[in-house]
């Protein structure tokens, strides 16, 4: 299960640019990757685990801008494509799940 934040967020004031620093620094701290500019994922290994990225991120909410969060499955991110110039790009790597049993 993948987790992903994209933002638009304004940035005019010194206020709103602390929003965003924030904001930004919270998703990279709770392990958040940068795929491209305000665009943010990060794998879960459930959606019980991907539900409480999500909340968490809501309560992060800065009050201005706009935030879209959304999930993906790991066969659905596995179909994505990723591109840089006319050269298809490495895609991220997945994180292994751990097994216990």
């Amino acid at each position: 299960m993948w987790v992903f934040v994209y933002f638009d967020l304004p940035t005019t004031t010194k206020k709103e640019r602390k929003d965003y620093v924030l904001f930004r620094k919270l998703l990279l701290k709770d392990g958040f990757s940068m795929m491209q500019y305000s665009i943010y994922a990060r794998h879960c290994p459930s959606r019980e685990n991907a539900e409480v990225h999500t909340r968490r991120v809501k309560k992060w909410l800065p009050p201005q801008g706009e935030v879209i969060i959304f999930e993906i499955t790991d066969a659905q991110f596995g179909r994505m494509q990723f591109f840089r110039g006319k050269h298809v790009k490495d895609r991220p790597d997945t994180p292994q799940q751990l097994e216990l049993f």
